[in-house]
């Protein structure tokens, strides 16, 4: 399977082709099999002479679906009610979509080469990763950032290329801001440390969740809401995704963070999805909690 993002280059024209009292939702129908669209992923947007416009309403397709369909999806069209083909009628789009007119033979080989160098850039991406550190002490010069070194050392063991993103202050525009300027810089892991607390100036969980709506936040202690500094009902961290990136948040402190880093490289070795990953972070993390406060109740 090779599949291509579009680039919101998403038309396919049609020129050459007559149209006599035609149904447009069959010549929707029979491009979207051909072309191995499934549901209503195919729209005919425009109708000039003797050109037709088709949209596909997908932001990614394989390339081996479409390429060399030309004759075939022709051919298809041709039969039904209202449909004229010539010899002279064409296919092309600006973009992806254009594979469908090539040569499947000639076509094939140089598929196959964008398949691999497609598959180098995104196992580079994978491996870039960028971190940030948050709140008003780190930020301020406070206190010394010890988080960003250990994940970095543990990351870089492991063959990634670490990047020690700016310290960010606790503003949730400012994360979220960073968070998608990471993202669109090309990098395939995301971490930050900090921000991830019950407090009012706690944000970084909201930060994440503005890039990614669906990203798992369990959280790894609970409170009651409005008791204390309690602003919020608990303590969570989070992992999403945005594009090709995977963006995870954990808490402040050097040894939450360094009692992470194992779990969240094994998940990252074993493909593991956000939502398992976040979980197993959490119940990590849980486990160290609960360690810490027996060890303070012994001491007490």
């Amino acid at each position: 399977m090779a599949e291509f993002d579009l680039l919101r280059k998403t038309e396919l024209r049609v020129d050459g082709i007559s149209l006599q009292n035609a149904n447009l939702n069959d010549i929707a129908a029979v491009v979207a099999e051909i072309l191995g669209v499934r549901g209503e992923g195919i729209l005919v947007t425009d109708v000039q002479g003797d050109t037709i416009t088709i949209d596909v309403l997908k932001e990614s397709v394989d390339a081996y679906d479409i390429l060399g369909k030309k004759d075939e999806l022709l051919q298809r069209l041709s039969r039904l009610p209202g449909v004229g083909i010539t010899d002279k009628t064409s296919i092309c789009s600006q973009g992806m979509l254009g594979w469908v007119a090539l040569d499947y033979g000639k076509a094939k080989p140089a598929l196959k080469r964008s398949e691999r160098i497609t598959e180098e850039i995104r196992r580079r991406l994978s491996k870039r990763a960028v971190v940030f550190s948050t709140g008003f002490e780190v930020a301020s010069g406070q206190i010394e950032d010890t988080n960003t070194p250990a994940i970095g050392q543990r990351l870089e063991a492991e063959g990634y290329s670490v990047t020690p993103g700016p310290t960010l202050r606790d503003d949730e525009l400012l994360i979220a801001a960073n968070l998608r300027q990471a993202v669109d810089d090309g990098y395939g892991l995301i971490i930050t440390t900090g921000g991830v607390g019950a407090e009012d100036k706690d944000h970084t969980i909201e930060a994440v969740l503005a890039l990614d709506p669906e990203a798992a936040t369990p959280y790894i202690c609970k409170y009651k809401k409005g008791t204390g500094r309690h602003y919020k009902d608990g303590v969570r961290i989070a992992v999403g995704q945005a594009a090709q990136a995977l963006v995870v948040a954990l808490p402040g402190p050097n040894d939450e963070v360094k009692s992470s880093l194992d779990v969240l490289v094994n998940g990252l070795k074993s493909n593991l999805s956000a939502s398992v990953l976040a979980e197993q972070i959490a119940s990590n993390l849980k486990k160290a909690l609960r360690q810490k406060a027996k060890h303070r109740r012994r001491r007490d």
